[in-house]
Parts: C-alpha cells; sequence; structure tokens
C-alpha cells in the first residue's frame, strides 16, 4: 500500500508487544500517529517478521532424499547441496527463489539475511528473484560476491584457514558487514568467530557459558535456527540452541530459518517450535523473530516514525474470536489462524 491511509485493529504495540485497540495511521509507508479506540474491527495487527539466517537458493534441492552428515549435505565446496547449485542453470535459481520469496511473503516475513553462494552471479540473481516484491534483503555473498553484496557470509572460521582475517579485513575496509556461522556441531569455533567481530553470528548451538558472555559483552547479535538444529541432529534437547541461557546472559538473539534444503523459511512455524521446545513468552519470541530487521537498519515494531510492515488476522474467522492472549495466539497458532496478508510500505 501506498499514499496515506488508516489501519484499524488491535495491535501488539512496542518491544513489549502490548494488545491495544488502536488506529495506525500510515502516510508514505511510514506510522505517523498511533490512536487508541474504544472500539476497533475483529483484526489483529502484528509486526511482520524478519527472517535472520536463510539459504534461499537451495530451494532448487527442497526435501531432496539424500541422507547424510551435516559436513556431507551442506558443507563447502562439496556438499551435495554445493554439487546441486553448480549444475542449476540461473533462470531455474531465479524462479526457485523467487517462489521462497512468495512463500516468505505469505507466511508474514518482510526481510531476510540471505547467505548467498555463487559469486557475483549468485547475488545478482538473488536481486533479480528480489524485483518487485518489497522484501527488506540482506545479502551475506561469498566467492567474491561479497563485493556487490551488503557483506561477506563466511561458513566456518576454518574454511579458509589462515586467510579468513584477511577475507573479512577486505569485506570491512569496503564498508561491508560480516556474518560467520560458528557453533553449529560443537564449541571449538566459536572464540574464533568472536575474535573476527562479526556483525552477526549464526547458530552458537553449542557455544558455551563462557563463549556467551564474550558475545554479548561484544555486542553480536546470534541468529539461532531450531528447526535445521534439529533436523541436522545436531539438536536434541532444549539444551540446544542454549536459547534461554543466551537470553539470560544478554544476547541479542534473533530467529532464523536456515536451508530451504529442508526447513520451510515459514517464521509462524518456528516461533510454534521455540514456543514448544523453548518454553520462552511470547513476547520473547516475536522480538527474536523482528529483531533481525535492525540488520536491514529497520525495525519493524508497531511504533511511530517506524515502517510499516504488519501482519493481519482476521480476528472474527474460526477459533481467532475465542483468543484470550492475542500474542500467544499468533506465536502458537499463526498457520492456522485467518492470516490474512503481509503489509509491506
Amino acid at each position: 500500500m501506498g499514499g496515506e491511509y488508516t489501519l484499524e485493529g488491535r495491535a501488539l504495540v512496542g518491544e513489549l508487544f502490548e494488545e491495544q485497540k488502536v488506529a495506525l495511521h500510515i502516510r508514505d509507508g511510514v506510522i505517523i500517529e498511533i490512536e487508541e479506540r474504544h472500539t476497533v474491527p475483529e483484526r489483529w495487527v502484528c509486526p511482520a517478521f524478519f527472517n535472520a539466517h536463510t539459504h534461499i537458493a537451495d530451494t532448487v534441492a527442497m526435501d531432496i532424499d539424500a541422507p547424510g552428515s551435516l559436513a556431507e549435505l551442506v558443507a563447502p565446496p562439496d556438499g551435495l547441496k554445493h554439487r546441486l547449485l553448480r549444475t542449476t542453470g540461473t533462470d531455474a535459481m531465479i524462479h526457485a527463489m523467487r517462489g521462497t520469496v512468495d512463500v516468505m511473503r505469505m507466511t508474514g516475513t518482510s526481510g531476510f539475511a540471505d547467505f548467498r553462494e555463487g559469486g557475483p552471479a549468485g547475488v545478482a540473481a538473488l536481486r533479480t528473484a528480489l524485483g518487485g516484491s518489497g522484501m527488506d534483503a540482506v545479502i551475506f555473498g561469498r566467492d567474491g560476491g561479497e563485493a556487490d553484496a551488503d557483506g561477506l557470509g563466511i561458513s566456518s572460521v576454518r574454511e579458509h584457514g589462515a586467510g579468513t582475517g584477511d577475507l573479512v579485513a577486505r569485506a570491512r575496509s569496503a564498508g561491508k558487514m560480516v556474518a560467520l556461522h560458528a557453533g553449529e556441531k560443537h564449541s571449538r569455533d566459536v572464540e574464533e568467530a568472536i575474535a573476527l567481530e562479526p556483525d552477526l553470528l549464526v547458530h552458537c548451538t553449542h557455544a558455551t557459558d563462557r563463549q556467551l558472555r564474550m558475545i554479548a559483552d561484544a555486542g553480536i547479535p546470534v541468529a539461532v535456527c531450531p528447526r535445521s538444529n534439529w533436523r541436522l541432529g545436531v539438536a536434541s534437547s532444549p539444551e540446544f540452541p542454549p536459547i534461554r541461557r543466551m537470553l539470560d546472559i544478554g544476547c541479542n538473539v534473533v530467529l532464523g530459518t536456515d536451508n530451504v534444503m529442508f526447513v520451510q523459511p515459514d517464521m509462524g512455524a518456528e516461533m510454534s517450535f521455540v514456543s514448544y521446545v523453548y518454553g520462552l513468552e511470547p513476547a520473547t519470541i516475536l522480538g527474536m523473530a523482528t529483531a533481525g530487521a535492525a540488520l536491514a537498519g529497520a525495525s519493524y515494531l508497531i511504533a511511530e516514525q517506524n515502517k510499516a510492515h504488519f501482519i493481519t488476522v482476521d480476528g472474527a474467522r474460526g477459533n481467532a474470536l475465542f483468543s484470550k492472549n492475542i500474542a500467544r495466539s499468533v506465536v502458537n497458532r499463526l498457520n492456522s489462524l485467518s492470516f490474512e496478508g503481509t503489509i509491506l510500505n
């Protein structure tokens, strides 16, 4: 939507996601005023989500029947997904990525941070796939693609050996962000990753308390991807990833879905999984599902002067009318509620 309009409903407002009956006045894609109302339509308004870690080109290998270890499936340069990416034509890859971008938008996501293989051509293909979508995308390029992307994405500090530091230094000198996977299978690479002072750490599934304190002290956001960790066998209890410990220690935890090869990039499903397995409160989970927007220099929270990125739910259909806590219902049941759509401005 463009221009000026008003959206009324029960909204989850501010960083506490406090339910309020409001009229949201939007002009040129920005919330210019939040006006309290005594009565509003039975519509829920929630901030849209930011998926803080994806590999959407892997859509070309979605649900492939291929058992194997984590390294055999996804490790560069010759993991299964990398072999498939090399043999997929550009047009087919763009078509696949565009389909996944559509899925993200249809399930409430308005921005994402993607690790993009394939060098400059890979980054260009993703930009083509994004054309006209309205999505905020932060692209972490690799294999030279970082020069054309928003930042550098590294699979592991050990992927490039002694050359990792040089890659990071070049990215920094070019004004690029840096994101690294760390601690997915074990904790041995976490401190090396922290030492590189990245803008984002991904996974930290097996990070120790000491390492988590280092991360918190450094102010480095951590993108956790619980469903992916469970699917790939690097997690089997609520201790991995240690989300509650991360939060207690003071880490900035953001939520991602990881590899489309295995996991649908549906933040509603990710939030529900986190709610049931990790037992966190709805406002905490909603915070994790929206805070990654800072990577794109934005905030999706419903607050004056923020971008108008919302999801809406028809609160009069199905059993939504009976919810006693709409934040909890969004977290636990979004995909079975009367989800109307995602509003991007």
